[in-house]
């Protein structure tokens, strides 16, 4: 028989896995992914990071975010500016823009996922998640 801490963890997973399917569907009609929705937003948010802070706050390799960063330099959507060592990143003025469009857009359909719980339950929930992220390593 199941613990209740593994059921929780397999609720989890399946809730994560329903969420990202319908941001996935979402951001699919934008032309983006919610891994390059996750960059223009942490970009956007803070300009000139480095690719190594925004690997580590994405929690992937170096190697994988140079793959993505090169394609949304691609599609005109960032710049990298050499600073010494460092690669600082840039959104353009096409990705500003769109940022500006697609993060608002994709608050709301997690807002309106979330929105089966009232706002004293999703702060208990991310209470509860907040202190599990901190215990697990």
């Amino acid at each position: 028989m199941a613990t209740a801490a593994v059921l929780a963890w397999m609720r989890l997973a399946r809730v994560y896995h329903k969420v990202d399917r319908a941001s996935a569907a979402h951001l699919r009609r934008r032309g983006l992914s919610v891994a390059q929705l996750d960059v223009l937003a942490r970009v956007g948010a803070r300009p000139g990071m480095t690719q190594g802070e925004l690997a580590e706050a994405l929690l992937v390799t170096k190697g994988n975010v140079c793959q993505l960063l090169d394609r949304m330099e691609a599609e005109g959507l960032l710049q990298r500016r050499r600073e010494g060592r460092s690669k600082r990143l840039h959104l353009t003025p096409r990705g500003a823009a769109l940022a500006a469009e697609v993060v608002p857009a994709q608050e709301r359909v997690v807002d309106g996922l979330f929105g089966v719980l009232d706002p004293a339950a999703q702060r208990e929930l991310l209470g509860l998640l907040r202190r599990l992220d901190r215990r697990v390593r």
